[in-house]
């Protein structure tokens, strides 16, 4: 049989009591004695100081890691706002761009209707041309609804376009003198001296176009001379600006000359034109 062993109980009064004494011995040794100050103190120096440090370290490397995400995010969020700013400003700018150009190309039509204010014109976009980089033929918007007719005179930029060939009922088919179809009587407005501009689109690479049969007999034709159209053109209205002489060559005859012409005309870029409602007077003779 197993002898059952006896308990060791304290009562809490004894056992506060004890704690108490305890305490109040540590607080006087604190007091009178540099124990905790001395060795303990450098003992638990050297135990929570690199700690502390540690999690000092720490705090401030999250602490600094923290602020960096703030600006990161406020610098992504001012980033998106500029960029919305910026792709706002592009659009308007090429508004701006395309709204000075129509505007600069309507400035254009507008001092053109004013120096042949004897004509009556209509406005008209290009809404289609031929393959390649020139206007040698193109559609535009207009046509026999609004009074277009064919044979009539289409003019941009500082002079001749060409002439209407084909029409609609809200479009019209124009041939450029630069088509290698085209031929149009003209005449030196200094000299008064009568030519042939024919259309050359190998030409139109240098930006000229050609002319032949110049009868200059006394000398007086030279380079940068208007040639406009011809009284005795019969598609053509007379005065109409061609170009201006670029070069010039004497023919084998030695009797007429030929050479090049500067059109007074972008036919690399066309946007709007005007129609001369007026047509010429019609005559049997070929130009």
């Amino acid at each position: 049989m197993k002898r059952k062993r006896t308990k060791f109980t304290l009562q809490s009064k004894y056992l506060l009591l004890i704690l108490t004494g305890f305490c109040i011995v540590l607080m006087a040794v604190t007091f009178t004695t540099d124990l905790f100050t001395g060795v303990i103190a450098d003992i638990s120096g050297y135990v929570t100081v690199p700690f502390q440090k540690g999690i000092s370290e720490a705090g401030s490397f999250l602490a600094e890691r923290s602020r960096e995400l703030v600006q990161i995010r406020d610098l992504l969020e001012q980033n998106q706002e500029l960029q919305e700013k910026i792709d706002e400003l592009t659009i308007e700018n090429n508004t701006l761009t395309q709204e000075k150009y129509e505007l600069n190309n309507l400035r254009e039509l507008y001092q053109l209707d004013q120096e042949y204010a004897e004509y009556e014109k209509v406005g008209a976009r290009v809404i289609g041309k031929d393959t390649g980089n020139w206007f040698n033929t193109f559609i535009i918007d207009k046509g026999s609804d609004d009074g277009i007719a064919v044979n009539m005179n289409v003019m941009a930029g500082s002079g001749l376009v060409g002439i209407v060939t084909e029409v609609g009922a809200n479009w019209a088919k124009v041939t450029s003198i630069i088509d290698d179809s085209s031929s149009v009587s003209g005449m030196i407005l200094a000299t008064g001296d009568n030519l042939i501009v024919s259309g050359d689109l190998e030409l139109m690479s240098q930006n000229t176009i050609r002319f032949s049969k110049l009868i200059d007999s006394e000398g007086k034709v030279k380079e940068g001379d208007k040639v406009v159209t011809s009284n005795i053109s019969d598609k053509y209205l007379p005065g109409l600006l061609i170009g201006y002489i670029t070069s010039m060559d004497s023919d084998s005859n030695n009797l007429t000359h030929s050479g090049s012409i500067t059109p007074a005309v972008d036919f690399e870029h066309m946007d709007e034109v005007l129609v001369i409602l007026d047509l010429k007077q019609q005559i049997d003779e070929d130009e």
